[in-house]
């Protein structure tokens, strides 16, 4: 890593942050996947799962070269938060909500903006030392925020 001690600091403190959320995303992306794959949505579904796995790939190849460890404690902590999470019924208790198809997606919103904002961060502060393109990986972002707001709104219109 470059720049003094605290900001190396603060990098892998932050690289460690997203990469656990990352993890948790991507777990959130392919249950999605798996729960809706036969809704009229689910083929975008499927090919944002497999985008948001190949965006994690590239944190951890951005983390390889910035010789930013992961921190297991941590990708525990939200790999565990995201399955308890499945734990609320959403008005059912036997089997799954309708209404559970429509929060996960505003979580995987949620979880593209925040990695957008991730992508936008490392683009202002650093430039990678790899050939991790982080511009493509916001431009990519950004348009993972278009198409899963266009599936949060099939999902609504089905749901609500």
């Amino acid at each position: 890593m470059t720049g003094s001690a605290t900001e190396s600091r603060m990098l892998a403190i932050y690289l460690r942050d997203h990469a656990a959320a990352a993890r948790g995303g991507a777990d959130l992306f392919q249950r999605m996947r798996r729960s809706q794959g036969r809704r009229p949505w689910g083929r975008e579904l499927e090919s944002l799962d497999a985008e948001v796995l190949e965006d994690l790939r590239s944190l951890r190849r951005l983390m390889h070269d910035w010789d930013v460890a992961p921190d297991p404690w941590t990708t525990l902590a939200v790999r565990l938060g995201e399955r308890v999470g499945r734990l609320k019924p959403n008005g059912r208790i036997l089997r799954r909500s309708p209404l559970s198809d429509l929060l996960e997606v505003e979580a995987g919103l949620d979880a593209v903006h925040a990695k957008a904002a991730g992508w936008e961060a490392l683009r202002a502060a650093r430039t990678p030392p790899t050939e991790v393109d982080l511009d493509d990986l916001a431009r990519r972002a950004a348009d993972q925020v278009v198409r899963l707001t266009r599936v949060h709104a099939s999902v609504a219109a089905a749901t609500l």
